[in-house]
């Protein structure tokens, strides 16, 4: 009946696209079952002669070969010549570099060496790992950007009256602004992290909506994993946090060597981690869609 030759035409189009192989584009029919194996095999042989020949034309065939499955089949040859291949999905890694890729600096300015990227194994942060992180976040040149900022930030509040204003109060609000950075840097990434054999890297989450990443990412202000890999409570965070903070009254004013000062102080510095784990759970996604991977890194430097 013409309604169900016309279904397998359709069927052998659907299904028998075409192949590559040794860079020569083989068009075949391949089916089980049918009639004419020998006159499909004739076909083959000449397709694989000339990528030139038209596989189109009238076949000089008995009447009732039009509706053979060979016919269908050289049709298909005919109509599929010029088109592409079908692509195949990306691979999960390739959806990876584009859904979750951390750069070792945020707008090439702001460290970010601690993040690592969305689904990604490592194995256990080393003790020579922790001190180069801490080395890398305290004395990178673009270390400073966070000082400068939280300087003039003091400067205006006027935290610290001692200080006073102008171009020497900043660079007096800047270095002990520099001091701070670098001595919860290696008290929270290197010193804490030792004893209590904590991770002490950002593992991007970058999956799920934006309340579920935004929740995990400020939550890794107080937990963290540990160097088995299970979550555990971010000591080196919150007691390493504290510890710097009392080491400040060392190099600060008297003044303001006051519990009131220091607790303030201590939870500033937890803070500022926490808003940097958000950004830093956020930016590949910021990188991605404002700038379109700008910042992105070659594989070799990753």
């Amino acid at each position: 009946m013409p309604a169900i030759r016309s279904i397998r035409k359709l069927f052998l189009l659907r299904f028998f696209w075409p192949v590559r192989f040794n860079g020569v584009l083989l068009y075949g029919a391949l089916f089980l079952g049918f009639a004419y194996p020998a006159h499909l095999a004739a076909q083959q042989t000449a397709a694989d002669s000339s990528q030139t020949a038209t596989a189109a034309e009238p076949v000089t065939a008995d009447p009732p070969d039009l509706d053979s499955p060979s016919q269908a089949n050289a049709a298909a040859q005919s109509s599929g010549t010029d088109a592409p291949s079908p692509q195949s999905p990306p691979a999960p890694g390739e959806q990876q570099d584009q859904t979750g890729q951390q750069t070792k600096r945020i707008l090439g300015i702001i460290p970010n060496f601690r993040a690592v990227s969305a689904d990604t194994k490592l194995p256990p942060e080393t003790v020579k790992e922790k001190f180069v992180s801490a080395t890398e976040d305290s004395f990178d040149y673009s270390s400073i950007f966070i000082p400068a900022v939280l300087a003039v930030y003091n400067m205006g509040t006027r935290a610290t009256p001692e200080f006073h204003e102008g171009a020497a109060g900043y660079g007096r609000y800047f270095w002990h602004s520099a001091v701070d950075q670098t001595s919860e840097n290696y008290m929270v990434e290197f010193v804490f992290p030792t004893f209590t054999r904590e991770d002490s890297r950002y593992y991007t989450l970058g999956h799920g909506g934006f309340i579920k990443r935004t929740g995990y990412a400020l939550s890794r202000a107080v937990i963290t994993r540990s160097n088995s890999g299970d979550e555990v409570f971010n000591a080196s965070e919150v007691f390493g946090g504290g510890a710097s903070a009392g080491i400040s009254n060392l190099y600060y004013p008297s003044a303001s060597r006051s519990l009131g000062n220091t607790a303030t102080e201590w939870g500033l510095d937890v803070a500022i981690d926490a808003a940097s784990f958000w950004f830093r759970e956020f930016w590949p996604d910021i990188n991605r869609r404002l700038f379109h991977n700008k910042y992105a890194e070659p594989p070799a430097q990753k």
